[in-house]
């Protein structure tokens, strides 16, 4: 995975305080809510429909200031989306095109749209082996 790309995904070094060297550099990394908005920004998505896909409530992301640290549970999974995306775009070699195949349905996922399997790490998992399928030109 391109760290880099996750990394600038969420705002670069300025955003997160750190470069992220390593997926070990995720383990204690906080995020911040600017952070989120970030990612938001890159998935084209307005930040209450983002929050759907988090382990926490649209209310909760709201009180947050920009520089509020989500617990670890909340970074991780949006880091999770991150690397998602991250991984789309570089495979897409477009964000809207990545993005068009995130909000359509997919015949190898059952005809789900796989923006709406971001809200679980199974789901996370499910549409990343999925590109790992178009990568490596496996379709179902």
């Amino acid at each position: 995975m391109q760290l880099a790309a996750v990394e600038k995904i969420l705002g670069g070094k300025k955003t997160l305080n750190k470069r992220i060297q390593s997926r070990m550099d995720f383990i204690n990394l906080r995020l911040t809510k600017d952070a989120l908005m970030h990612l938001a920004k890159a998935m084209d998505l307005p930040l209450h429909q983002l929050a759907k896909f988090l382990p926490v409530t649209l209310r909760t992301v709201q009180r947050y200031k920009s520089q509020d640290r989500f617990n670890r549970a909340v970074s991780e999974h949006i880091l999770l989306i991150a690397e998602v995306v991250a991984k789309g775009i570089r495979l897409f070699e477009d964000r809207d095109n990545f993005l068009k195949w995130l909000n359509h349905p997919c015949k190898a996922l059952g005809n789900q749209i796989p923006i709406n399997l971001l809200d679980s790490k199974v789901g996370l998992d499910i549409v990343s082996d999925e590109l790992g399928r178009i990568e490596h030109g496996v379709f179902a």
